[in-house]
């Protein structure tokens, strides 16, 4: 399975990606903005602001625009719309005829603009599972996606290109869950409980 090539990347992914993560977001209690994530120097808020940054970020490059202020925050008083609404521009802006063919350039290296799409669903996926771990929800987070994000990763992600972004490849089972899998891989610790 392995050897199977993935299929091509689509809009209908990232829109499925941005779909079971806002459920996530839309899930978040009042009182759970400020808690710690797995991302230890981000809490709840900080992390949806990165999501929401992200979207905004990869949205500008695609409509060769300025990107936005990564400092700010960008949820405003209403986290929920504000990722809901950069979600719908960030869809829009890989529809638009020709972006998957087009090289770009990025902080690792130009990539083609399907790349960049794989990148962003699983920048998505991976912070998905931070968010459920740290409000108590279930990372219920689309498992073809993870998987192939997955090994869409490992032919990325090499010793000289984690130094300093991403913490060593964490033990898991081969049979855990797939997201469980990926954020192994991206250096988080997978409590044996969530496999």
């Amino acid at each position: 399975m392995n050897d199977a090539t993935p299929p091509p990347p689509s809009v209908e992914q990232l829109g499925r990606a941005l779909s079971a993560v806002g459920q996530l977001i839309a899930r978040v209690r009042d009182d759970q903005w400020s808690a710690q994530t797995p991302c230890t120097e981000w809490t709840v808020r900080d992390l949806v602001n990165h999501l929401v940054v992200g979207n905004l970020v990869f949205a500008a490059l695609l409509r060769d625009q300025p990107p936005p202020e990564r400092g700010a925050d960008h949820l405003g008083d209403d986290p929920v719309a504000a990722y809901r609404d950069t979600g719908a521009a960030l869809q829009a802006a890989f529809a638009q005829p020709g972006v998957f063919e087009r090289a770009y350039p990025g902080p690792l290296g130009i990539a083609s603009g399907a790349d960049r799409l794989r990148i962003r669903v699983a920048d998505l996926l991976a912070h998905g599972w931070d968010l459920a771990q740290a409000t108590d929800q279930p990372a219920e987070l689309p498992e073809d996606l993870a998987e192939q994000a997955l090994a869409f990763v490992r032919t990325q992600l090499t010793s000289s290109s984690r130094a300093g972004r991403f913490a060593p490849a964490q033990h898991v089972t081969d049979d855990a869950a797939a997201i469980d899998r990926l954020v192994a891989f991206l250096g988080r610790p997978v409590a044996a409980a969530t496999t």
